[in-house]
C-alpha cells in the first residue's frame, strides 16, 4: 500500500517499534490509510540494547498480530527479535518511513498536520508509540559529562583490563556487571537500594549475588555517587565518602519518555513525580480527541509498568475505537 503525503491519512503512527508495526498490522487488516514514522531504525530501541540481551518473556508473548515467533531458545535474545520484527515488517510490506524524526504535531481543527524533518503529513487520527530509551535518567553529579561516563551499554570487550563503576541494581546494570566481569573487566557496582533490584531476571539474581558474595564483584550497596574525575570517583556510603580509581562510568540508572513532546501535543499529565499521561485504558485515547497512546508511554515514569508483552493489547483496542467512530460517521450521513 503506498500513501501520498498530501493525502489525508486515517492514521499516523510515531515510532516503528513492536507495538508501533502491531498498530500498523491491524491499521492494514481494518482497511485503513496510515503511514508509521520512526526517527531511527526500525525497532530502534531494541536495535541499541546490548548485543546479548535475553528478554525476561518468552517468544509467544512477544508476537505481534499473531503472526507467531520462533525461538532456538526458551528465552528470546535480541538478534531473534530484530529478525522477527524485521520479518513482519517487510513480509506484510508495511507502510514505515524510516530515519524520519516528527518534530511538531498539531491539530487544526479535527485534522492532525504532522510535521516532521522530511514531509508534512495529514491525519485524522495519530498513535504516538515512541517508547521512553532514548532520554536517560542523569544522575546529576559533577564529572557526568565526561567522555568514560556511558548511560548505555552495548557489550563488554571495551571494558576489558578496565576499572569500571556500574551504577544501579537493575537487569541492566546486573546484566552489563556480569558480562564486563566475565570478559576480564574489574567491576564496581553502586547502587542506592539495599539491595539487587526485585525485579532482576530470576535466572541471574544468584549469579549476581554470588559474584558479589564471593567478591569477584565489589558492591556499595545505599551508596551514590558524589562526583566524577578522570581518573577516580568519589562515593558517598553508609560507613563515609569512598575515592575509588576508575575508568569507565556505566550509569545505566533509567530512562524516561519524551514528555516534552507530549505536552506540546496538548496531552495532560499528573502533576506528581510519575508524569502519568491521561488517557482512557478501554481506547487508549488521551484528553486530545483522536490522538491515542501505546506501548510503554502509557506509564509516564513508571517504566517498568508497560513492555511488549502486556501492551500488544493497546493496538486492537485503538483500531477498535477508530473503526467505529468511522462507521458511526458513515451511518450518520
Amino acid at each position: 500500500m503506498k500513501t501520498l503525503e498530501n493525502d489525508l491519512l486515517d492514521v499516523l503512527i510515531v515510532g516503528a517499534g513492536p507495538i508501533g508495526i502491531a498498530c500498523a498490522l491491524e491499521c492494514k487488516q481494518n482497511s485503513l490509510s496510515y503511514i508509521v514514522v520512526e526517527k531511527g531504525t526500525l525497532t530502534n530501541s531494541l536495535f541499541n540494547y546490548p548485543l546479548n540481551m535475553t528478554f525476561f518473556s518468552t517468544s509467544e508473548k512477544l508476537e505481534i498480530g499473531g503472526i507467531p515467533f520462533i525461538s532456538n531458545n526458551p528465552k528470546p535474545n535480541r538478534n531473534e527479535a530484530l529478525e522477527y520484527y524485521r520479518r513482519v515488517a517487510s513480509s506484510n510490506n508495511l507502510n514505515i518511513r524510516l530515519y524520519e524524526k516528527v518534530t511538531t504535531i498539531h491539530k487544526e481543527d479535527t485534522i492532525f498536520r504532522i510535521q516532521t524533518e522530511k514531509e508534512t503529513y495529514k491525519a485524522k487520527n495519530v498513535i504516538i508509540s515512541t517508547g521512553f530509551y532514548d532520554l536517560p535518567q542523569l544522575i546529576n553529579v559533577p564529572g557526568e559529562s565526561l567522555d568514560k561516563v556511558s548511560h548505555y551499554y552495548k557489550e563488554p570487550h571495551p571494558y576489558t583490563m578496565q576499572k569500571v563503576i556500574v551504577v544501579g541494581a537493575s537487569n541492566s546494570s546486573v546484566d552489563a556487571a556480569l558480562e564486563i566481569w566475565r570478559k576480564g573487566g574489574e567491576v564496581t557496582m553502586v547502587i542506592r537500594g539495599k539491595e539487587i533490584g526485585e525485579r532482576v531476571k530470576y535466572w541471574v539474581r544468584p549469579d549476581i549475588e554470588n559474584r558479589i558474595k564471593e567478591g569477584s564483584i565489589t558492591a556499595y550497596f545505599e551508596s551514590n555517587i558524589v562526583e566524577i574525575k578522570e581518573g577516580e570517583v568519589i562515593i558517598d556510603t553508609p560507613k563515609g565518602p569512598v575515592i575509588l580509581e576508575n575508568d569507565f562510568v556505566l550509569a545505566l540508572t533509567g530512562y524516561r519518555p519524551d514528555f516534552e513532546f507530549l505536552k506540546n501535543i496538548g496531552v495532560t499529565l499528573s502533576d506528581d513525580d510519575l508524569k502519568l499521561p491521561q488517557y482512557n485504558p478501554e481506547t487508549m485515547e488521551t484528553n486530545v480527541k483522536g490522538l491515542f497512546l501505546a506501548g510503554v508511554i502509557c506509564g509516564g515514569m513508571e517504566t517498568h509498568k508497560w513492555f511488549i508483552e502486556n501492551s500488544r493489547v493497546h493496538a486492537p483496542l485503538i483500531i477498535s475505537e477508530i473503526k467505529s467512530r468511522s462507521k458511526s460517521l458513515i451511518n450518520k450521513r
